[in-house]
């Protein structure tokens, strides 16, 4: 709480970003840096080498440096902005939003290595083995570096405990997509590796564009799951286990019974809730929610 001067009413603060904010914002930036210059090379070798599988590594790579560079700007439009009275509720959802579009590009480049992969198969073309699958090892040491960046910054961190012992995990949307777009690239590394090796030494040929093909299925599956968290946050969706909790808190001791609830999330592990009771004043009602700490802001209504 913030007392201006001069005035006796008090003034919240919104300020809801994750704990590890600039942390996870550093990270990020270090793995675009990474990821673009990785990008250039395979890129340029899948179009040299005639690889399908290494092309559709570094385009993947390419639509990841776009999304990871998203995913940085929005960690410092969130902190610029934090105090910016047209948020109403801060800008703890900007990384959601931007994980959000992060996912809808990582399923429109699935798409695109799809058809790609397809096309190859129908028209198969001769390919640089070796050479490719050189510039494939490289870009999976990338990958993996990129990924242990990430991975310390990805970890769930559970907030406090309430009165019954369970806890909710910290979720920034923002970072987890930049470690799933990660995870994305060492994935088809990995397989244009082995789609090379299969065709150097087996004269699998089709195995190029049928791992692209994989690739393409798996990558997809990541999307739709990243496109499901993060609109859930954007549509304000509730979270029924801490619903729970408000609850019991409010009407466990017996005297109280909520009318209407609201909950949804303004941050990382914060949330926002309306609680409307009969039965209790304003004062038990907070007092008895205290121990719920998701919630950062409540507005209480007594009927």
């Amino acid at each position: 709480m913030i007392v201006q001067p001069g005035s006796e009413s008090l003034h919240h603060e919104h300020l809801f970003l994750g704990h590890a904010h600039d942390a996870n914002a550093r990270r990020t930036l270090w793995v675009v840096s990474l990821t673009a210059a990785m990008m250039v090379g395979e890129i340029f070798a899948g179009v040299i080498f005639n690889s399908m599988a290494l092309l559709a590594d570094g385009v993947h790579m390419a639509t990841h440096a776009g999304a990871l560079a998203v995913a940085a700007i929005a960690y410092a439009y969130a902190r610029r902005h934090a105090r910016n009275r047209l948020y109403s509720f801060g800008t703890g959802k900007v990384g959601d939003l931007a994980g959000f579009a992060s996912a809808v590009a990582l399923g429109l480049v699935a798409i695109g290595i799809a058809v790609e992969s397809v096309g190859r198969l129908m028209d198969p073309r001769p390919v640089a083995f070796l050479e490719a699958t050189a510039i494939a090892v490289l870009g999976l040491l990338v990958n993996i570096a990129s990924a242990l960046v990430l991975g310390h910054g990805h970890e769930h961190h559970l907030d406090h405990p309430h009165h019954n012992g369970r806890a909710h995990e910290h979720q920034d949307n923002n970072l987890r997509s930049a470690y799933v777009h990660v995870l994305a690239d060492a994935l088809t590394s990995v397989l244009a590796i082995a789609a090379l090796l299969g065709g150097r030494y087996l004269g699998w040929i089709w195995l190029d564009p049928v791992i692209g093909l994989l690739g393409a299925i798996v990558i997809a599956v990541w999307s739709w799951a990243l496109i499901r968290d993060t609109s859930a946050v954007l549509l304000d969706a509730s979270d029924f286990e801490l619903e729970a909790d408000i609850r019991q808190q409010v009407e466990g001791p017996g005297d109280a019974t909520i009318t209407d609830l609201h909950l949804w999330r303004i941050g990382p592990a914060v949330h926002a809730a309306i609680v409307s009771v009969t039965g209790a004043d304003h004062e038990t009602v907070r007092e008895r929610l205290a121990p719920v700490h998701e919630i950062g802001h409540l507005t209480v209504e007594v009927r």
